[in-house]
């Protein structure tokens, strides 16, 4: 058997799981299938929008099943033969009786160091607890969260400044990388994997809407600038500003105010607002939001 010649069922549906999709395809592995979520509406339409993966699926004729329920495609596995599960930001709890179909089980890759920040934004809490340096684990899927053995890990140095699109896209390339390397030994079972240690466990936890609120009488402005970095995209980072709820996308920190849009903090040390979203829903830097808000 080649490196690739073993046949791959995909579990992936945020747009981290991307790359990783595309690297398997590239290296020539038999995808057999991509299993993702079902298509959600979004936006003020309310129009369905398919994963990003079901989309490059559909490109290369890679079945997608979008089960409510995966035991929904207990029997489709089992008709593949022997096939191996790879799963990349699925989004979805898989159950023991289907990690069970797959030889050897599932291997999941997740982007952080564990046992740390097991559960479901790993990549945030690494920016907002100002960590210098993460990673990714290439781990197997296991019915406990993020709790099964690890194969692999590779580090990678954080520099106090990324954005939580930078450091997703970043550690969505290592995480390839590192899957690519080891998957041929993971099949061949030359790799073992090696059980984590329960006892130093940290947990994160699932990102809400609500979450967007700065609340800066109970925030450092180190904690603030962190917030705003780490919830770029989603769920944002939201503050009054001259009567207008905006969303801040760029800050920094200071010991005096820059401008009149920049926020005193918790510490007495100053949120400087250097870029927003203005409610209009315009881009903008803090001078054109002043010029076109202030009274």
């Amino acid at each position: 058997m080649t490196n690739t010649s073993a046949k791959i069922v995909f579990f992936g549906t945020e747009d981290f799981s991307l790359t990783a999709l595309t690297g398997l395809i590239e290296a020539g592995y038999t995808i057999a299938a991509v299993v993702t979520k079902p298509d959600s509406k979004k936006g003020r339409g309310q129009q369905l929008i398919a994963p990003a993966v079901k989309t490059l699926a559909s490109r290369f004729n890679i079945p997608v099943w979008q089960p409510q329920n995966l035991t929904d495609i207990r029997d489709d596995i089992i008709a593949l033969g022997p096939v191996t599960g790879v799963l990349v930001s699925y989004g979805k709890i898989v159950p023991q009786s289907i990690i069970d179909l797959f030889t050897p089980g599932i291997i999941n890759v997740h982007p952080s160091l564990l046992p740390k920040y097991r559960g479901p934004s790993p990549i945030e809490s690494a920016i907002v607890n100002g960590d210098a340096l993460t990673g990714v684990s290439i781990m197997q899927l296991a019915a406990k969260m993020d709790a099964g053995p690890v194969y692999a890990a590779k580090e990678h140095p954080l520099n106090g400044e990324e954005t939580r699109p930078e450091l997703y896209h970043a550690l969505a390339d290592v995480g390839t990388d590192l899957l690519l390397e080891t998957l041929p030994q993971i099949i061949d079972n030359s790799l073992q994997p090696v059980p984590q240690n329960d006892v130093v466990a940290t947990y994160s936890q699932l990102l809400q809407k609500a979450d967007a609120e700065l609340t800066l009488a109970t925030l450092t402005a180190t904690q603030a600038e962190r917030h705003v970095r780490a919830h770029l995209g989603f769920p944002k980072s939201k503050l009054a500003l001259l009567g207008q709820t905006v969303i801040i996308t760029k800050a920094s920190i200071a010991d005096q105010p820059k401008t009149p849009l920049d926020q005193i903090c918790q510490d007495g040390v100053y949120l400087c607002i250097e870029e927003l979203i203005a409610p209009s829903g315009r881009h903008m830097n803090a001078a054109a939001f002043l010029n076109g808000y202030a009274a």
